[in-house]
Parts: structure tokens; C-alpha cells; sequence
């Protein structure tokens, strides 16, 4: 064989069978393809404006920052500053940790360092420079700091900021580049901290111990939310990105045996948002830093007080409350939703159930809004003093409108909807309102909107009960009698 036709045989068979057929051209004279490699998906200028991040979920977003390779940031969350919460946020905190330490359960707040702070060299230069991280860095510090002083069990997680790995790790960032979530590896290194201050905490000392590892299961392939924000609005798409997954174990046990050995019922519950999924491992990287059994009840899209609430109105915690409560949340939520407080506390001790009722209404409901129960005789129902408790038969009913009508014709609507993802039980149990000067408004009555048009009614039970009194909590204003 010639030798131009050898060399022509490391070329693309259509190139070698042009050549050959023009007989006189060298295969040495061919210039090879030549290519370019550009960044995949630089943001469009749709995703640094604001104005375009228009529904609830899309505002979660605001904005996006182009970084490193397919690193994404959000100006608000990611590179925030400032750590804090309202005047009533940090009182409603207080009045929570108070409940829960009259009950005998500790609690423990893992805050999560945000994006910014733990993976800011991963910004570009320019957005580097204008981040201000020891701002930022001081300020989570010293909310750390208020929570402690709450009486909050507080792991110190700043030393997992500015993080820089080995060329080594390339594929153990904390974070995810395009999502909002830490990586296995993030939550296996918080855990590590988690794990020491729990250990230290006197509550801990008493709880059955056993050992626990954890293990390479497999792989999981991440399409981040912040890479989905960014298609939305630039029709851009971006590399899955993989990563390892973990499985905790018992050391030395069966996988299949017993859910919790000899130790019993665990003595340590985590709730949480979905970080404290099981796609990340942060419980059985827990279990395996204390050496105990710990029950998860988080649940993916649960936010903030999702798994919370699900929790504390479960037999387990009614029957058997834990010693120590571990709750996660990162600062993404706003901690003053005064709604959100009302219902934890009415269910730290089961709303109104084996209390007596100052009154009582079942219905069914119709399309529309429905009169619940009213006040007819003008009992003395003042809000200071009083919660709600709502029952639908239905136990998939996720979302509860109301109107709460009193006796000088001031009302308040009132709206609470359960996350998709939970299981939930058709149950609203809630404070009335105290905030401002509400304490002292006299209940009326309760409207509740009915199904949609269509749909078959809704069998529903109501209860009005004095709220519970948990000793040591300084709660608002009056109290049981007053």
C-alpha cells in the first residue's frame, strides 16, 4: 500500500475518499479541523435583572451570577451579608426554646453557612471582589452567637467557609455548582462539627450508643435548581452533575435486622429541610460521628417548619418526645413568620386534644365559604388566651383558608398550606393571634372556604381550647383565666 494512502487512513472516511479520488493530493499537505472550546452557558442578560424572576419560587433566584465553570449564585441568598431576623422573629425564637426545654427536649439550630461564605473562590474575580465575606462571615458568626444566647444549642459551623480543596478533591466541593444543597461531602463535613457539640451536651450522656458506619452506595446525577433557573430564563442547559452517594449503617449488624437494635427508639430526631434528605446523608453521617441512633422525619421540599409541624403533631413526639431536637435550616427563611409560630406552638402539646373544649362545631363543607362556629352566647374566647383546632375526615387536605371574625368586626384571614411532600393528617391546630394588639380581641366566629366547585364536601371538626401554658416561657401577654 502507498504510503499516502496509510496516512489517509487516520483521516475521517470522507475526507480519505475525496483525497483518493483527486489522486494527487498528499495527505501531509491536509490541514487538520481545527476547534474552539467556549464556556457553555454564560448568562444571558434576561437572568441579571430582577424583573424577570416573577413567581414566588422564581424570587428564590434573585439574581443569578455567572462564576467559575457552571458555578451559579444568587446575588441575594448566596452572596448575602447581612444575618438577622425582626424584634418578634427573635421573641417568637426565645418563647419556641422555652416550650421545648419545659417539655425536656434540648434543642440543637445547625444554620447553615451559605454558598457565598463557604464556596466564594469559586467566584469570578470581579465578583469576588465586590462580596463582602468578612462582613458576611461576622455577621453569621453573630447570629451563631444569638441563637446560643436564646438558650439554643449552636454548633460553630464557620470553620467550613472559604473553602479551598486539593486539585486532589476535585468532585468534594461543599455545595453543588448549580444547586442550592450541600453535596454529600458537605454534609458529611457539618456533621463532623454537629457531632462534637452534640456529644458534649449533658442530655446526650444517658442515650444508648452503638457504632455506625458509612459507605460509597453508588452515584447520584444533580440537575441543580439554579442551572433550571437559569434555562428558564436564558434557555440555556447545563451538565448533570454526578456525584457519590452514602449509606450509613450499623458497624457489624445486618442491614436487615432491626430498625433500631437493642437501643430501642431513638433519643435524638433530626427535622429539617431537604438538605436533611435522605439523597445527602446528613443523619447517617450524624449517627456515625455520635455513635447513636437518630430518627429523621425531614423531608424534601418541607422548607423551613414543614417537617417541624409534621413532627410535633405525630404520636412519636406526643408519646415519646426526644431528648435532644436537632432542627437544620439554613438563613434562606425568614424567622419572624408569626403563623408558623402559632402552630408550633398549639402542637408542642397536641392543640386541643384531651382538653376541654370551650366549644365545639363539625360540618360538612360546600364550594364557597362556610360558617364553622360562632359565638353566639359572647363567651370570653379573647385570642390571649386561646387556639384553634381544625379536623378534616379528608386526611390528604394540605391547605386550610379561614376567616376569623371578632366581636368589634375586625377579622383576620388566615391561610396555611402544607407542603406537597408531606404526609400530613388533615389537621390545623393554631394559636389564635397576639401580635401587635390583637391579644385582646374576642372570637366571633370561623369561616372556612369549602372544596372547589365540583369536588365532593369536606367533613370537618372544630374545637376552640384555652392554648397551652409551657412554665418558664414569659409568654405573651395573658394567660389561662385572665
Amino acid at each position: 500500500m502507498h504510503s499516502h494512502l496509510i496516512k489517509l487512513l487516520s483521516l475521517s472516511a470522507l475526507t480519505a475518499g475525496i483525497l483518493a479520488a483527486s489522486g494527487g493530493v498528499r495527505a501531509e499537505d491536509v490541514q487538520a479541523p481545527k476547534f474552539s472550546a467556549e464556556p457553555c452557558c454564560n448568562l444571558c442578560p434576561e437572568a441579571h435583572d430582577a424583573k424577570n424572576y416573577t413567581t414566588r419560587y422564581q424570587q428564590n433566584f434573585t439574581t443569578l451570577v455567572q462564576a467559575q465553570g457552571d458555578w451559579l449564585f444568587r446575588t441575594q441568598e448566596d452572596l448575602r451579608t447581612e444575618f438577622d431576623t425582626s424584634p418578634a422573629g427573635y421573641k417568637r425564637m426565645k418563647e419556641l426554646h422555652d416550650a421545648f426545654k419545659s417539655k425536656g427536649v434540648e434543642l440543637v439550630v445547625v444554620y447553615q453557612p451559605t454558598r457565598g461564605l463557604v464556596n466564594r473562590n469559586k467566584l469570578n474575580p470581579e465578583e469576588k471582589a465586590k462580596y463582602d465575606f468578612d462582613k458576611a462571615l461576622k455577621n453569621y458568626k453573630t447570629m451563631l452567637g444569638r441563637f446560643a444566647a436564646m438558650g439554643y444549642v449552636v454548633p460553630d459551623l464557620s470553620p467550613l467557609t472559604n473553602e479551598s480543596l486539593p486539585d486532589t478533591l476535585p468532585a468534594h466541593d461543599f455545595y453543588f455548582r448549580g444547586d442550592q444543597h450541600w453535596t454529600p461531602y458537605g454534609a458529611q463535613r457539618t456533621a463532623k462539627i454537629v457531632g462534637e457539640k452534640i456529644k458534649q451536651m449533658p442530655e446526650f450522656a444517658g442515650i444508648p450508643k452503638r457504632e455506625f458506619e458509612s459507605h460509597r452506595s453508588g452515584r447520584m446525577g444533580k440537575t441543580g435548581t439554579l442551572h433550571n433557573m437559569a434555562g428558564q430564563l436564558c434557555g440555556t442547559s447545563y451538565a448533570i452533575q454526578y456525584m457519590d452517594q452514602f449509606t450509613t449503617e450499623p458497624k457489624g449488624e445486618a442491614a436487615d435486622g432491626d430498625l433500631f437494635g437493642d437501643s430501642g427508639n431513638p433519643e435524638i430526631t433530626l427535622v429539617g429541610t431537604s438538605h436533611s434528605g435522605k439523597n445527602y446523608n446528613f443523619a447517617g453521617f450524624l449517627e456515625e460521628a455520635i455513635g447513636a441512633d437518630i430518627l429523621n422525619v425531614a423531608f424534601p421540599g418541607g422548607g423551613l417548619e414543614g417537617s417541624m409541624l409534621q413532627y410535633l403533631g405525630s404520636e412519636e413526639f406526643q408519646t415519646k418526645p426526644p431528648k435532644i431536637l436537632i432542627w437544620e435550616f439554613s438563613p434562606l427563611y425568614r424567622l419572624d413568620q408569626e403563623t408558623i409560630y402559632r402552630q408550633m406552638m398549639a402542637l408542642l402539646d397536641n392543640g386541643c386534644e384531651g382538653k376541654d373544649a370551650q366549644m365545639t362545631a363539625s360540618t360538612t363543607l360546600k364550594p364557597g365559604k362556610n360558617e364553622l362556629l360562632v359565638n353566639s352566647t359572647n363567651l370570653n374566647l379573647q385570642n390571649s388566651g386561646h387556639q384553634v383546632d381544625i379536623r378534616f375526615a379528608d386526611p390528604s387536605v394540605k391547605k386550610l383558608q379561614a376567616t376569623l371574625w371578632y366581636m368589634n368586626g375586625r377579622h383576620e384571614d388566615i391561610k396555611i398550606e402544607k407542603p406537597e411532600t408531606s404526609d400530613t393528617d388533615g389537621r390545623f391546630a393554631f394559636e389564635l393571634r397576639t401580635d401587635d394588639d390583637w391579644a385582646s380581641q374576642n372570637l366571633l366566629a370561623i369561616e372556612v372556604q369549602g372544596p372547589e366547585a365540583g369536588t365532593a364536601p369536606q367533613k370537618v371538626e372544630t374545637k376552640i381550647c384555652k392554648r397551652n401554658v409551657f412554665p418558664g416561657t414569659g409568654q405573651r401577654t395573658a394567660q389561662v383565666g385572665q
